[in-house]
């Protein structure tokens, strides 16, 4: 009987970087369409595939972030977060490579791009869902390109991040509001304020992403996918995944109501 029937490890010794990263099934994937190829479609497929590698990193870390909120882990949830912010914080990062690809290069190959747009790429459309996006235009994009994919419809089954993360300040008997009038930061501040950290790192990439767009095609060129391009993403821009966060910081700069019942300083009259 071999030794993986027996449940024992393989022989590791001949693994080696190559084989354990696949490298060799991995650099070929980058197939460029151009003919003849044209030079800076290869950076173009490499900085996409990175991405969508990154996003499978994301949506990993994005689980286990679920079930540590679950489970009113607020430790552990404070953990993932800092590696989610890592992780977005490269996702934008990689885009400054593709600032060196100038419109009329792009212009050459961007033909043979054929229907495919970064509106279609489902691990994104999973990870806007299980983030929280849950409004309107977020639903009408992902069902305008036909059945809702399994991967973005399980996490839209889920709970939101905002609701998990209200339901453990139920469970320690506290709100938003004390997190941040309270006795020193608590564990609990700081997963508030790394959940928004979050968010701010996903609408800068957002931005970046529509200033790198506009960049290269232009503002009101359409998108290769049928969409509106730089227009459409203007309006991603808005989009919060967790409106209750940004909003009770307004609570500390309400109008003081005994300044407002006051009576207003008489004028003196002109003699």
């Amino acid at each position: 009987m071999s030794p993986s029937r027996r449940g024992e490890r393989p022989d590791i010794a001949s693994i080696d970087y190559g084989s354990y990263l696949a490298l060799d099934e991995l650099l070929a994937l980058q197939r460029l369409r151009s003919s003849p190829e044209h030079p800076d479609e290869l950076l173009f497929i490499v900085v996409h595939q990175a991405s969508e590698l990154w996003f499978k990193a994301i949506l990993f870390e994005l689980d286990q972030l679920t079930t540590v909120l679950a489970r009113y882990d607020t430790g552990r949830a404070v953990w993932h977060m800092g590696r989610l912010n890592a992780l977005m914080r490269i996702v934008s990062a990689q885009l400054d490579s593709l600032e060196t690809l100038p419109p009329q290069h792009f212009a050459e190959f961007r033909g043979y791009l054929g229907a495919s747009s970064g509106s279609q790429s489902v691990q994104f459309r999973a990870i806007e869902a299980a983030s929280g996006l849950r409004d309107a235009h977020f639903m009408h994009a992902l069902e305008e390109h036909g059945e809702i994919p399994p991967l973005v419809a399980r996490h839209l089954a889920r709970p939101t991040l905002q609701e998990l993360f209200v339901g453990l300040l139920a469970k320690e008997k506290t709100t938003l509001e004390a997190l941040y009038t309270g006795p020193g930061p608590t564990l609990l501040f700081f997963l508030a304020e790394s959940l928004l950290e979050y968010e701010q790192q996903f609408a800068q990439w957002r931005f970046k992403h529509v200033q790198l767009v506009e960049r290269i095609i232009g503002p009101t060129t359409s998108g290769t996918g049928g969409t509106l391009g730089a227009r459409y993403l203007q309006r991603t821009i808005e989009q919060r995944f967790f409106p209750e966060l940004w909003a009770v910081r307004g609570k500390f700069y309400a109008p003081d109501p005994s300044a407002a019942s006051a009576d207003p300083p008489k004028r003196r009259r002109k003699s």
